[in-house]
């Protein structure tokens, strides 16, 4: 195959060491491939070095260290070694701008650098959300600048990043790889290596533009969903009616290929995909003149939800008699997702300047996340315990329910009497629900 070498042994690059950067170089190393990962940061190496993973995700810190003690694995900031990569991945950031445009200064530095070590034969697949047209329009002229044609000299794909926080490493190695190409030749070869590398079913597309559109059209779809989810909690407030007893129902009509798939509310949407690549879809096409509606109100919604909870919050305290302006809140888990550590873009940030602005003294508390990060994020520090975080607490608000917060005592936890719980992402049960209020708990969730 032109751009992909027919031995058993190709070796892989990818530049960019960040969360999906290290899920792809650790999975492939561990699948018998010879990888090089390239970042930018000067810590990096020398943080492994020590022992340390800076990534909250099951299983990885395992993969990486077995990784690099096999030797499969080494991690770098020379980029001189790129060169002798049969295949170079590029998962670098891809934020976006106030406006909704790319901010591409990672990806064009990336490509300019991996531009000067570029050599005939090789494969270069871009893994980072990005526009559609960026490939072709960005990263192709960069690559070109080495003096090398793509599709002649050297092979040039798309394959979106679908991995989802918590559960990335199961999914690279089960979920389908959609593979779009500069030419038949570059998706064919991209295609194959996928095939080889991880062993997983292979969409192709007829290219790069529709490719890129994939993960775009699926985070869309999602953050959207969720907006329809948290409206549909807020409309069944008005009514005293649960939430989530409504979509259980509502999802058992079939409709197309499957059911009708409404999800769950929450307190807010964050991460650093599903915040912005609505944003990407509008912006894209904005500039051809279409105005997509349903991206931008599907942000705003989900946008509004931190504040949204905290006044949830503060109508509660109130209908129960509590000061909000000097009550003691307690905020478990804080980072923007179930099990993770991960603060970025996560909701309970709004949440707690809501709060605080209302008067409330409000303290933090989440196992998971890095405290230097709480501190500069939230301007705060971490309370050192769960036992000093919900002490004389009027109100605990479960905004993260992390495997350890699954087997609290409610009935030993130090609070005031009457203290309420919030919950905006654990999802209680009825009966679980019963069993705070005969402990003295008052209870409210999203829509709940």
């Amino acid at each position: 195959m032109r751009f992909l070498s027919g031995r058993a042994d190709l070796s892989v690059a990818v530049i960019g060491f960040g969360y999906v950067g290290s899920c792809l170089a650790a999975t492939l190393a561990d699948r018998g491939f010879d990888v090089l990962a390239v970042d930018t940061d000067p810590r990096l190496p020398g943080e492994l070095a020590r022992g340390h993973c800076r990534f909250q995700e099951e299983g990885l810190a395992k993969l990486i260290f077995d990784g690099l003690g096999s030797g499969r694995l080494r991690v770098s900031t020379d980029a001189s070694g790129l060169a002798s990569a049969d295949v170079v991945l590029i998962s670098v950031g891809t934020p976006v701008l106030e406006d909704g445009s790319l901010a591409d200064e990672q990806l064009r530095a990336a490509c300019t650098e991996l531009g000067r070590h570029l050599r005939e034969g090789q494969l270069v697949v871009l893994k980072s959300t990005v526009p559609p047209g960026t490939t072709r329009d960005v990263v192709l002229p960069l690559l070109e600048e080495s003096g090398l044609i793509g599709q002649v000299d050297f092979g040039l794909a798309y394959s979106p990043e679908r991995l989802a926080e918590g559960t990335a490493l199961r999914e690279l190695r089960t979920f389908p790889i959609v593979v779009g190409g500069l030419g038949e030749e570059s998706a064919d070869a991209a295609a194959e290596f996928w095939r080889r590398a991880l062993g997983v079913e292979v969409i192709p597309h007829d290219s790069l533009e529709s490719a890129e559109i994939v993960k775009l059209a699926s985070n869309w779809w999602i953050d959207v969903n969720i907006a329809l989810a948290n409206e549909l909690a807020k409309f069944c407030a008005l009514y005293g009616v649960d939430v989530l007893d409504v979509i259980s129902a509502t999802n058992t009509i079939p409709k197309g290929a499957g059911n009708v798939n409404v999800l769950v509310p929450s307190v807010g949407v964050g991460g650093s995909c599903l915040t912005k690549d609505p944003w990407m879809v509008w912006r894209s096409a904005d500039r051809r003149g279409v105005d997509i509606r349903t991206a931008v109100t599907g942000r705003e919604v989900n946008a509004g939800m931190p504040e949204y909870t905290a006044q949830v919050i503060v109508d509660e305290l109130v209908r129960l008699g509590k000061e909000p302006a000097t009550a003691k809140i307690a905020v478990l888990g804080l980072a923007f997702k179930n099990n993770t550590g991960d603060l970025r873009a996560t909701p309970t940030q709004g949440v707690v300047e809501t709060l605080a602005k209302a008067g409330a003294q409000v303290r933090l508390y989440d196992p998971l996340v890095d405290p230097a990060q709480v501190e500069q994020l939230y301007g705060t520090g971490l309370s050192p315990s769960l036992v000093e975080a919900v002490d004389g607490a009027d109100c605990v608000a479960v905004l993260a329910l992390h495997r350890e917060f699954e087997g609290i005592d409610f009935a030993s936890l130090p609070v005031a009497a009457g203290c309420l719980v919030l919950d905006g992402r654990a999802y209680y049960s009825k009966e679980k629900i019963a069993e705070l209020r005969a402990l003295g708990y008052a209870y409210r969730g999203i829509g709940r």
